[in-house]
């Protein structure tokens, strides 16, 4: 049977009039406020696509609607300068030719989110809900610091001035870049003599200490995901206290003299006041037989839990077994803790009490052996809903990773699958170009080969090589 290529999906009426419109940039900005609502979401898409920054400009001064989203729109690095101009062009003061306010656009949500579309159904002239609007707006507002109001201002009635909001992601990583586009945030707020409310939902910090002033400018009872990369515990749970409900907690390279004193218990006090959380990632974070003081305050809700490089012993991989936390994990990661013991049994029970719903599962660098994996195999063969399985840089034999794959190739759900390089392929264990690569070739030769006799050409299996 001869192969056609299916149909391409034919532009709309509306794609069709956008492009004809940006064809000439000039007359399209003077035409702008004539131009029907409805075009105004793909002439917002194919602006920024195709980097038309003065455009952009002019649509989000008179954008028709109270919401705008970025939803599926890609931002990458050169199109930072666009976000810039979106940021400029919103109107957070009334027009100074008409004493009025001539905008209608109220929140700016620079998200990129594939839920998210452009304005909220249901957005029009005579509605102005937002579904995404900050819920700690009116707390907020009036809590400015003092640096963003204009003291030298004469007093105004600011009940006149409009409740605005800009909804972004942040990752303050300390580069030039980074701080431009965090002092044109600032200056905006200043602007709004305190009317605009920065609503960070997704805040990341490469480095706590170097970043204090700028934690000042936002209210972080906002903030849902939290990732704090090189900090002391004390200066994290000085942070946390500022937060309200977060649904992820991702830490690393966490300073903690102790486990046992008061700052240890001052952090875990803060994470039991998070009742939603669902992520919980740490690195590189010491927890030698004391994960039971963390996971015991945090709630039943858990669905993501990675533990990479937090030396955790046996007592720890126990408690991990047989608490609630983990009864409805969707990840776990537990790469670069030692799983070399002769009782893998609580590690074995984990497994099997999140069979029903684990879909991702990687164990990295646990020194385990042929023994240890033997007694995880049927464990593993019953993880149903599993989708991706790593479990790399374990010295493991040729004979232990042919009884994995034939366990593992009836779960359907299993795409991608990140072995070990079996040990006698070494001539000497795990050493940097030390690997026979004629070996290396026989066994992949030989997975390929077990795959398609069992019909599984759709599961993925990689290893990393020296």
């Amino acid at each position: 049977m001869e192969f056609k290529e299916p149909p391409t999906e034919l532009p709309t009426l509306s794609d069709l009039v956008t492009q004809l419109l940006l064809k000439d940039e000039p007359a399209l900005i003077q035409a702008l406020e004539k131009i029907p609502t409805g075009l105004y979401a793909s002439l917002f898409n194919a602006a920024f696509t195709g980097a038309h920054i003065n455009i952009l400009r002019q649509i989000v001064k008179i954008w028709p609607f109270p919401c705008l989203h970025m939803g599926t729109l890609t931002i990458r690095e050169p199109q930072q300068e666009l976000l810039k101009a979106m940021i400029e062009s919103f109107q957070v003061t009334p027009d100074q030719s008409s004493a009025s306010w001539c905008s209608k656009l109220r929140i700016l949500d620079l998200r990129q989110d594939a839920v998210l579309r452009i304005t909220c159904p249901g957005n029009n002239d005579t509605s102005s809900v937002c579904f995404h609007s900050c819920i700690y707006y009116a707390q907020s507002a009036m809590c400015i610091p003092a640096q963003c109001r204009n003291e030298n201002a004469e007093s105004e009635d600011h009940s006149s001035m409009q409740s605005l909001q800009i909804i972004l992601d942040l990752s303050l990583n300390g580069t030039l870049k980074g701080r431009e586009f965090f002092s044109l945030l600032v200056r905006k707020v200043q602007q709004s003599l305190g009317t605009l409310h920065l609503c960070c939902r997704d805040l990341k910090i490469d480095k706590l200490s170097d970043c204090k002033g700028s934690l000042s400018f936002l209210d972080l009872k906002c903030v849902d995901y939290l990732s704090v990369e090189q900090a002391s515990l004390t200066e994290v749970t000085k942070l946390l206290t500022q937060m309200a409900n977060l649904d992820s907690i991702n830490l690393s390279k966490i300073i903690c003299r102790s486990l046992t004193g008061r700052t240890f218990k001052r952090f875990t006090t803060n994470l039991k006041r998070m009742t939603s959380l669902a992520e919980l990632n740490l690195s590189s974070f010491t927890l030698t037989n004391h994960l039971d003081c963390l996971l015991r305050v945090l709630p039943p809700t858990l669905e993501f839990l990675s533990l990479v490089f937090c030396e955790l012993s046996n007592n720890d991989f126990r408690f991990l077994s047989q608490c609630p936390q983990t009864n409805n994990l969707k990840l776990l990661n537990v790469s670069n803790n030692p799983l070399y013991w002769e009782d893998c049994g609580p590690f074995q029970h984990l497994l099997e009490k999140n069979s029903g719903t684990l879909q991702h599962l990687e164990m990295d660098h646990c020194l385990m052996t042929d023994s240890t994996v033997s007694v995880l195999i049927p464990a593993l063969s019953q993880c149903s809903q599993l989708r991706l399985l790593s479990f790399a840089c374990n010295p493991i034999s040729m004979n232990v990773l042919m009884r994995i794959l034939q366990h593992l190739t009836p779960l359907m759900e299993l795409s991608h699958v990140i072995y070990p390089i079996p040990v006698h392929c070494y001539r000497r264990w795990h050493l940097q170009g030390s690997i026979d690569q004629q070996m290396f070739d026989d066994i992949e030769a030989r997975l390929k080969s077990m795959l398609e006799a069992a019909k599984r050409s759709d599961m993925n299996w990689i290893t990393y090589s020296d």
